[in-house]
């Protein structure tokens, strides 16, 4: 039989109690699971993404500095390796909403039984062993084939070259070439030292830089359409993100060269 490892698990909630209660629940599962890390708010999750690596984020909704609905987008944009729980005292279905449209595993209510909690890891620890096999099986297969990883990865950077202004996905993408997109993920990160998410958004950025400063004639909006985001506030918040500035201020000063 296979041996598999333990589920890496990072902890975010800011109430003391309820933090420490929860990290003991956890830890009935014994060696299924390894707690990497807790944190009080998002801020600190993120800072401990690094040293945990995680497999796992369980976060509560409501948190200071960042709460836990911002640091699932951002899970969602620069980790979509990782899975992720929703904790939260509240029946809240629009909180719920959008996290399933950030690809969460599941949205647990307080007071969270033993139970539940345990129901809920041991699926998705099966979930992670299960890809972790399928990555080992296609790594052996692609070696005993002759299939060169340098030519996957090089085929996929074409892809997203070609197709970056649509509106293209981690899962679109490992569909068109058969892949997992948690195993194509993986060969990407492995081979360039960057996820296929990052890879995209620098190519969707380099080209908003580009229109910004030499078609002055369109809007933000329309540039951020151009480019694959049609959600303007989306796009801004990329933008800076990735350049430290807004579109706006971008093109004034791209304007004053």
């Amino acid at each position: 039989m296979e041996e598999t490892r333990r589920l890496r698990i990072l902890v975010a909630e800011d109430e003391d109690l309820i933090r420490n209660h929860l990290v003991r629940k956890i830890n009935e599962l014994g060696e299924a699971v390894n707690v990497v890390g807790t944190a009080q708010d998002g801020k600190e999750a993120l800072g401990l993404m690094q040293s945990g690596q995680p497999d796992l984020l369980v976060t509560d909704i409501r948190m200071p500095v960042m709460d836990g609905m911002a640091l699932i987008k951002h899970m969602h944009l620069y980790h979509p390796r990782v899975r992720n729980i929703i904790t939260s005292g509240y029946a809240d279905f629009e909180y719920a909403r959008q996290a399933m449209q950030y690809g969460v595993t599941d949205y647990l209510l307080k007071p969270i039984s033993a139970d539940e909690l345990h129901r809920v890891l041991l699926r998705v620890k099966e979930a992670v062993d299960s890809e972790e096999s399928a990555f080992r099986a296609n790594m052996q297969g692609m070696h005993s084939t002759g299939m060169n990883t340098g030519e996957i990865v090089g085929s996929v950077q074409r892809y997203l070259r070609e197709h970056f202004r649509k509106d293209v996905s981690l899962e679109q993408i490992a569909r068109h070439f058969n892949f997992n997109a948690s195993y194509l993920s993986k060969l990407f990160m492995k081979h360039t030292g960057e996820l296929p998410s990052r890879y995209l958004m620098t190519l969707r950025i380099n080209e908003a830089k580009y229109l910004l400063a030499n078609h002055r004639h369109l809007s933000v909006k329309e540039v951020g359409e151009r480019v694959g985001y049609p959600d303007q506030f989306y796009f801004s918040r990329i933008f800076k993100q990735m350049t430290g500035c807004t579109p706006k201020d971008y093109v004034n000063e791209s304007h004053k060269k």
